[in-house]
């Protein structure tokens, strides 16, 4: 298959990027974080998360955050919603996108979202009623979709089922994510196969942790199957608070610059891009992951 010639790239950062973070961060550097993403030609940029605040303590202040940012008017920022609770909670601040959490692994479903996969299912169904009858577009991530330490009931037709199912619920973009980072390219295009013989590979995502350091190349190997939506996080920020063995997301910086040099437009300035980066890991304290973000553009 042709390699696309532009990539959307989904910034994840502020929301499963921060989420991990046992330092508390204040609300005024979560916003000044999203508005210096929002100059660097991101066009979507996941701004936060309305699970409980007991929950995911570090995203509490998610309706501060996106009602103080500067939300400009080419860029989309979604909010992550678990329940209709939730959704209601992003009804009030004007999101406009939404993103759901479904799993392939039922041990991960509890540890995630403490219930079944099939009652998460009977969770959403209210929640894009509501999305749909106020015309807000729904992303859903669908963990675990290459695979989990320890649940081998996870198929690549069960991932095609998934998907397939999500998709007839009325959401209109799949991200496949790696959640324990222990995919390959081989197991990656498995699954891309599997999934784009139910749906179109234009609804597709893709969502990839660098534990073992196959991210990029798992990158590389979906967009040799079409996919053109890439999830990637600024300085590599992120991880699973119940996934405890992954480590951060992919790298926005390293992702911008290989689909650079292999002439794929993405609309992102990356110095400016490397910038943020920077910014944010001074803020946490903490070592920027990203190659890129550490040694810059310039050719030695």
């Amino acid at each position: 298959m042709q390699l696309p010639v532009f990539v959307r790239i989904v910034e994840v950062g502020p929301r499963d990027g921060l989420q991990n973070e046992t330092t508390p961060i204040d609300t005024d550097t979560k916003v000044e974080f999203i508005n210096r993403l929002s100059k660097t030609g991101l066009a979507v940029i996941e701004a936060t998360s309305m699970v409980k605040p007991g929950r995911i303590p570090q995203l509490a202040d998610a309706e501060d955050v996106y009602q103080k940012m500067d939300k400009l008017a080419d860029v989309v920022y979604p909010v992550l919603v678990p329940n209709l609770q939730g959704m209601e909670r992003a009804l009030t601040i004007g999101a406009d996108e939404i993103a759901l959490f479904a799993s392939a692994s039922e041990q991960f479903s509890q540890d995630n979202i403490n219930c079944t996969i099939a009652e998460s299912l009977q969770r959403f169904e209210p929640v894009i009623e509501l999305a749909q009858e106020y015309a807000i577009p729904i992303r859903a991530y669908l963990s675990c979709a290459f695979g989990h330490p320890t649940d081998d009931t996870i198929t690549a037709d069960k991932i095609a089922d998934m998907a397939e199912l999500l998709t007839t619920m009325g959401c209109t973009e799949i991200s496949l994510a790696d959640t324990y980072g222990i995919c390959t390219p081989l197991q990656t295009q498995k699954i891309i196969t599997a999934v784009s013989e139910r749906i179109s590979v234009d609804q597709l995502a893709v969502h990839f942790h660098d534990t073992r350091g196959q991210a990029l190349a798992n990158i590389l190997a979906s967009l040799e199957m079409g996919v053109a939506v890439i999830d990637a996080s600024v300085a590599g920020l992120g991880g699973c608070p119940f996934a405890k063995s992954a480590s951060g997301n992919v790298a926005t910086e390293d992702v911008v610059y290989m689909l650079n040099g292999m002439n794929i437009e993405t609309g992102i300035d990356l110095d400016a891009l490397i910038d943020v980066g920077n910014f944010i890991c001074q803020k946490l304290g903490r070592d920027n992951q990203s190659k890129v973000g550490r040694l810059g553009t310039t050719k030695p």
